[in-house]
Parts: structure tokens; C-alpha cells; sequence
């Protein structure tokens, strides 16, 4: 498995627990001390969050079936939108600056490149009629057994 498979899968699962461990703390341990919006807004971004580090694992899986550089480009997009999009939400309920609501959507967008880069790479492979399998030998990263 290409270290890229292993990085994006390793990436989404740490990206998951991330999300699952801010959201319970959006849901308990910011009752009381931000209001109802900055709750939303919360609950927003550990929603995306966990969504696409989701898809970091499934891009890790695919990345060991398919040389798609469009894969590829997906995780990259899916990794950096979560850092922008719902890390810039998170701070802004934390810490109330507002101006941080104008870096949110180019998290966004880069979030929806990344669903681009899948659906062009689904596009590519069907037109190509590539199969669906595994890297062929030698083209890892890493040899076998060391």
C-alpha cells in the first residue's frame, strides 16, 4: 500500500475522532456559555468535519485501487477544506472574531473541489474503462518487508 493510501487513512481516522470528540464538546461543554447560533454554527462545522474525514478514508482505499491523480487531488482538497472550513467556524464561535466568516467559504470551496476531483476521476475511469485494483508491484513508496 502507497504511504499516500496509509496517510489518508490515518489522516481520516485521526480527522474523525477529532470531530466526534468537538462536536460532543460543542454539545456539552459550550451549553450555557455561547448562544444558540454559536451552537448551530458549531454543530455545522464538526458536521463537515466529520463528513469529509470520512471521505479522507474512503479517498486512502480508493488511492489503493486507482493511480487517479484526481483521487489523489481529492484527498488533498477534502484535508485542507476541513482545516479552513470547519476550523475557521470553530474559531469563530471560541473566539467571536468575525472576520473569520470571510475565510469559511474559501474552505468551502475547497471542499467542493474536492467532490469535483471525485466525480471527474469517476468520468476518467469510466471512459477509460479502467479496472479497479490494486497498485501494481514496485510503484510503492516504501519496498516490502522493510
Amino acid at each position: 500500500m502507497q504511504l499516500v493510501n496509509r496517510t489518508f487513512i490515518f489522516l481520516g481516522g485521526l480527522f474523525g475522532a477529532l470531530a466526534v470528540g468537538l462536536g460532543a464538546f460543542g454539545a456539552h461543554g459550550l451549553k450555557g456559555t455561547v448562544d444558540a447560533q454559536g451552537l448551530a454554527t458549531w454543530q455545522t462545522a464538526a458536521h463537515y468535519h466529520l463528513i469529509h474525514a470520512v471521505m479522507l478514508v474512503v479517498i486512502g482505499v480508493l488511492r489503493g485501487h486507482t493511480r487517479s491523480k484526481a483521487v489523489r487531488a481529492a484527498g488533498w482538497f477534502f484535508l485542507i477544506g476541513i482545516v479552513i472550513f470547519s476550523g475557521s467556524l470553530y474559531l469563530l464561535v471560541t473566539t467571536d472574531n468575525k472576520w473569520l466568516g470571510a475565510v469559511t467559504p474559501l474552505g468551502g470551496l475547497l471542499l467542493i473541489t474536492g467532490w469535483l476531483c471525485l466525480a471527474a476521476a469517476g468520468v476518467k475511469l469510466s471512459e477509460k474503462k479502467e479496472e479497479l485494483g490494486p497498485e501494481p508491484p514496485g510503484k510503492s513508496f516504501r519496498k516490502r518487508g522493510h
